[in-house]
């Protein structure tokens, strides 16, 4: 069966009663059980009845095991934004005196949680250029705990070659994991690549439409350990687990993730296109272009359109303003993936708190603005582009 038809047909995990063709939305906070032994056998993890909604919740479960299903993974755990899913990951591997090996391009949320709260409890980070195998190895040491990685980064959109870090990682007996938001997991194959775990944020394309916020971690080559606290501790201990209502609004996501993405993806390359020919625009980054520097790797990982993210750089920072000011269809809004074309100066916004100095470090110019593409004609797109560039 294809991931497009799994994704529309997966059975529950006791038929409704009422033989409802959409998930339940079980709002509630506890169980009963039918006696004191499968209470038992429920809060110790060793049954799939559902205890208590703070840690499993059958709307829930219906969302992970339709996931696990499309993506053969190990096991899948929601939460309730991917930036509770990071941290989870992270703290399920890290400890006090260890090190997480990672690039400093990195979106700015997770970039602050590895370089700052973390450090806080005694974990360090050692930054490296990814794309760069013998500077990786050379990193590596005895504290190294895992390699962090985001598959095309926000908003530089550097491409590392997944297989080749992957397989250095486990050379060194190191899991590498992957944040894979900038594409669906439905359209490549995360095992396969060599990446043990996924964080990501299922906001963005999954919600279908930013209906909600939420995250999940795919975990596909994970020892026991790892899976156990993921369930057991992070999940108990830190409260972050997904809510029913997001859980069921996400899985009505999956079901239509397939055709928004192919065309927000066209949409991206043809507004990509377009932006290359338009006065004023100094340069176009877009992974999908023949012309981009991770093109190659980006494609043969990703297939010919990867992800709906462009951005356009212009002459400074006030021309950037000027532009976001005069746009009449594209949102001024954070946010990826939305039904809506969004458009950002991440300078100023998500990376607003960082000094100069700090954004010099990462590449963060202030003449970028960030362009997610949304669902709307592309023609419109075109057009609304071209006036707030000429206007």
């Amino acid at each position: 069966m294809q991931k497009q038809t799994k994704a529309i047909h997966f059975d529950y995990q006791r038929p409704d009663a009422y033989g409802a063709l959409s998930m339940p939305v079980y709002h509630c906070a506890a169980y009963e059980f039918e006696n004191a032994a499968d209470m038992v056998e429920s809060f110790c993890g060793r049954s799939d009845m559902p205890d208590y909604s703070r840690v499993t919740n059958p709307t829930v479960t219906y969302f992970e095991r339709k996931i696990q299903a499309l993506t053969k993974a190990q096991d899948v755990v929601a939460f309730s934004s991917g930036m509770a899913a990071i941290s989870n990951t992270l703290f399920c591997l890290a400890a006090s005196g260890r090190t997480i090996l990672t690039s400093r391009h990195l979106f700015g949320n997770t970039l602050a949680l590895i370089n700052g709260t973390m450090r806080r409890f005694g974990v360090e980070v050692v930054f490296c250029d990814l794309t760069d195998l013998n500077a990786v190895e050379a990193a590596i040491s005895e504290k190294t705990c895992c390699i962090f990685m985001e598959i095309m980064t926000n908003p530089q959109l550097e491409v590392v070659d997944i297989p080749a870090l992957s397989s250095l990682a486990h050379k060194h007996r190191l899991p590498l994991i992957a944040d894979t938001t900038m594409v669906p997991f439905t359209v490549f194959d995360g095992k396969a690549l060599g990446i043990d775990v996924e964080v990501v944020s299922s906001t963005k394309y999954i919600s279908g439409g930013a209906t909600s916020i939420g995250g999940i971690v795919i975990e596909h080559s994970v020892n026991p350990e790892f899976k156990q606290r993921m369930r057991q501790e992070m999940l108990m201990n830190f409260g972050a687990y997904m809510t029913p209502h997001v859980a069921y609004m996400q899985t009505l996501g999956l079901e239509t993730l397939a055709v928004r993405y192919e065309k927000q993806t066209q949409n991206a390359l043809l507004l990509a296109e377009a932006l290359e020919k338009m006065p004023g625009v100094k340069a176009v980054r877009y992974p999908g272009l023949p012309n981009d520097a991770f093109h190659h790797v980006a494609t043969r990982q990703f297939g010919a359109r990867p992800g709906a993210m462009i951005t356009m750089e212009l002459a400074d920072k006030e021309s950037c303003f000027a532009f976001l000011d005069r746009l009449n269809l594209i949102r001024r809004a954070t946010n990826l993936f939305d039904n809506r074309s969004l458009a950002i100066h991440p300078a100023s916004t998500i990376f607003g708190n960082f000094t100069e100095e700090q954004r010099r470090s990462i590449d963060i110019s202030d003449r970028i603005i960030r362009l997610s593409v949304g669902l709307e004609a592309v023609e419109d797109l075109i057009e609304d582009v071209r006036q707030a560039l000429e206007a």
